[in-house]
């Protein structure tokens, strides 16, 4: 029996979860689930996640004798694998890499996701100033590719592939890839480190034949 078991449905965002635990060599298994089934708002899921959503993962814990430990929210999850299986992946805590890995790992939820909904489905009336809390698209993209530059990239901090590059790279690569958004030279460089990760390469062959 697997220590983790994550809740997954192709292109969802549980995605960025198998991405993850390829790239901790995690050990894991998937629950399968069919969106179109509604498998997921059946009672034996939302006694796991009450609200009804993908990504979900639990945790047996070390021995295996954990029980009812279930895990929801994609940056939560990241910030919880990052913190159960440390790795090169998560900079230690009470060090300045921290910082920034903090701000990342939560500002793809936090402001990309509302503001691509924004761009999706725009409002009868901008909001009034003050309201929202996150800038428009262009804005957040503006701010990822400056952080990329910051450092030197590839990635967020730097020439380390870390925990938010799993967050901020899966919205990338999906509005990217429906045309939502034309990449720059520095996003599709962004993008083209990330495609050369191993375990992006694995997680896609994982997730493939489900969605075929």
């Amino acid at each position: 029996m697997a220590r983790f078991r994550l809740h997954h449905a192709p292109k969802t965002r549980s995605f960025r979860i198998l991405w993850l635990l390829e790239e901790l060599g995690a050990d894991y298994e998937i629950a399968p689930h069919e969106m179109m089934e509604g498998t997921h708002k059946r009672p034996e899921f939302l006694a796991i996640n009450p609200g009804g959503k993908l990504p979900a993962l639990e945790d047996r814990g070390p021995a295996g004798d954990w029980n009812g430990v279930a895990i929801s929210e994609s940056a939560a999850i990241c910030a919880y694998l990052g913190d159960t299986l440390p790795s090169d992946l998560t900079p230690a805590i009470g060090t300045p890499e921290r910082a920034p890995y903090a701000t990342y790992l939560a500002y793809g939820a936090a402001a990309m996701e509302p503001a691509l909904m924004d761009m999706a489905f725009a409002r009868a009336e901008p909001p009034r100033p003050g309201m929202a809390g996150w800038p428009d698209f262009a804005a957040t993209i503006t701010r990822i590719e400056n952080q990329i530059a910051a450092p030197g990239g590839p990635f967020l901090l730097g020439k380390t592939f870390t925990v938010p590059d799993v967050m901020i790279g899966s919205l990338l690569q999906w509005v990217v890839g429906w045309g939502m958004h034309k990449p720059s030279p520095a996003t599709s460089a962004y993008l083209a480190a990330l495609d050369a990760r191993p375990a992006l390469v694995r997680a896609r062959a994982i997730d493939a034949p489900a969605s075929a």
